[in-house]
């Protein structure tokens, strides 16, 4: 329409009519005269509304969806690191009470031997010398570690230093081939010299041939001169297998070791010897046997057990009253 002095009056017109109305409808309050034309307007444009809520309600939604789709979407990120956290610190937590656990035993250890030791950790295993049984240690010169010292932990001996670095070392391990160490058998004093088999038990060769050596007995480290590379006193194994008299010179033994070879963590190099050879003292508590419990039946006379009832040994008649047998009275 084009802007013109008619269609300006009409426009006022217009708007002094919706004035009007407007007025009319207020003052008429509930009773307004619009009533009527309201709802036939509303029966009229309440379907379109209707359809076209209906229409638009499925893309608003849609949209809120998305939107709470990435606010979930977020937590559930947010709980998924918490819960990873979690773990984490659950798992710290686990290692940080096995080591407590191994330190304890080693310190027991060591004071039940009068060591002196350094507490490490094994952070390596193996080294560049090819298929040795080795572990690296995280201690070295600069914490007073030399070279054939001897190395424990809670359990008993772990092997001997072999190389040192500034800041790290080697430690040989019992169980390697190349490894040998003097031993004593608990209580009767028998030595010997105890060789590593890699992951298989330790072969123990006797001195004496005729040694009195059965399942069950224990052995610790006889030491060497100037304790070093290994100290007296330090639990070695226990006898799993005594080898038949093979006629030589020597009785050989398999021995179970003492220390977990591929579990290793918390150790103690051996930095001061005891003042004197703890022997057998530092060899763990043997477990006290169980008792076998018995059963006692105690079985009473019967009365099919003795004579015939109302007879006595000799066949004269009894007494009724008597329970048990006895001599005849006459």
């Amino acid at each position: 329409m084009r802007d013109t002095r008619e269609s300006r009056l009409l426009l006022v017109l217009l708007v002094a009519i919706a004035f009007a109305l407007i007025t009319v409808d207020i003052r008429g309050g509930e009773r307004s005269p619009l009533d009527g034309a309201r709802q036939v307007a509303a029966s009229v444009l309440g379907p379109v509304e209707s359809g076209v809520a209906t229409a638009v309600d499925p893309v608003g939604n849609a949209i809120a969806a998305v939107r709470d789709s990435g606010e979930r979407y977020d937590r559930i990120s947010v709980l998924e690191q918490e819960n990873a956290e979690l773990k984490q610190r659950l798992a710290a937590s686990d290692r940080n009470s096995s080591r407590v656990e191994q330190l304890d035993r080693l310190l027991r250890t060591a004071g039940a031997g009068q060591y002196g030791i350094k507490a490490a950790q094994v952070v390596g295993i193996g080294a560049a010398q090819g298929f040795s049984w080795t572990v690296t240690l995280d201690v070295g010169e600069r914490d007073g570690i030399r070279r054939d010292m001897t190395v424990i932990n809670g359990d008993g001996l772990v092997g001997r230093v072999t190389t040192v670095g500034p800041n790290t070392s080697t430690v040989l391990l019992a169980n390697d081939p190349d490894f040998t160490v003097g031993t004593r058998m608990e209580g009767t004093g028998e030595l010997g010299f105890a060789n590593g088999r890699g992951d298989s038990a330790l072969t123990v060769q006797l001195l004496n041939s005729k040694a009195d050596v059965k399942k069950g007995d224990r052995l610790v480290t006889f030491g060497s001169s100037n304790d070093r590379p290994f100290v007296p006193g330090v639990p070695v194994g226990e006898v799993i297998r005594v080898d038949p008299h093979s006629g030589g010179l020597t009785r050989t033994v398999r021995v179970r070791p003492y220390v977990g070879f591929t579990k290793l963590d918390i150790v103690g190099v051996v930095v001061r010897p005891p003042r004197t050879d703890p022997r057998d003292a530092v060899l763990p508590p043997r477990p006290k046997a169980q008792p076998t419990p018995t059963v006692t039946v105690t079985v009473g006379p019967s009365a099919s057990a003795g004579p015939a009832a109302g007879a006595g040994p000799s066949g004269d008649a009894t007494s009724s009253g008597g329970a048990t047998p006895g001599p005849s009275r006459s």
